[in-house]
């Protein structure tokens, strides 16, 4: 059984959704909320006692309060992506690092695209902190596709330099 829940933020409305004790999506928007719930079934609205700490950490992130967090995720992907997301946890609140800096982090250093595609791919955004990836000259790059103005705020936030497009 999926189960989600609604957290209000500076961001507008985001969706937090857990399957089986895991948290495993956090959507930025209603579009991307509403074409993954078309593709999964037994989905019901209710707080669950890890959504409500999902919802708790991600009110303190935004308030200042909070800089790691402590939950149970998961998302599927392929083992590279798996290496991708497994390196963008371990960048620390207020760091950036590059595209290539994951490449090379994951072990395949030419792979910068697709370091780029497993980013957009990311179903974790925040929890798993793909804001912090800037371009190599800290230009401000994509984020979830294409939504510069939420890591740009995001970056803000944790006081992380960049440089617009």
């Amino acid at each position: 059984m999926n189960y989600y829940t609604t957290a209000e933020t500076p961001l507008g409305e985001l969706i937090i959704a857990e399957e089986d004790g895991q948290i495993t999506h956090l959507f930025l928007s209603q579009e991307d909320w509403m074409d993954w719930k078309e593709t999964v079934q037994n989905t019901e609205h209710k707080e669950t006692p890890y959504l409500a700490e999902a919802k708790k950490q991600l009110h303190e992130y935004f308030a200042g309060e909070r800089k790691t967090f402590s939950l149970p995720l998961s998302q599927k992907g392929t083992p590279f992506q798996q290496k991708v997301w497994e390196a963008l946890a371990m960048i620390p609140y207020g760091e950036s690092r590059s595209y290539a800096d994951i490449a090379a982090a994951v072990g395949s250093p030419k792979a910068v695209r697709a370091v780029g595609q497993a980013n957009k791919r990311n179903d974790l955004p925040i929890f798993v902190p793909c804001h912090r990836v800037i371009g190599k000259n800290s230009a401000l790059t994509g984020y979830a596709g294409s939504k510069t103005d939420i890591k740009a705020f995001l970056l803000n936030i944790e006081q992380i330099s960049y440089k617009e497009k």
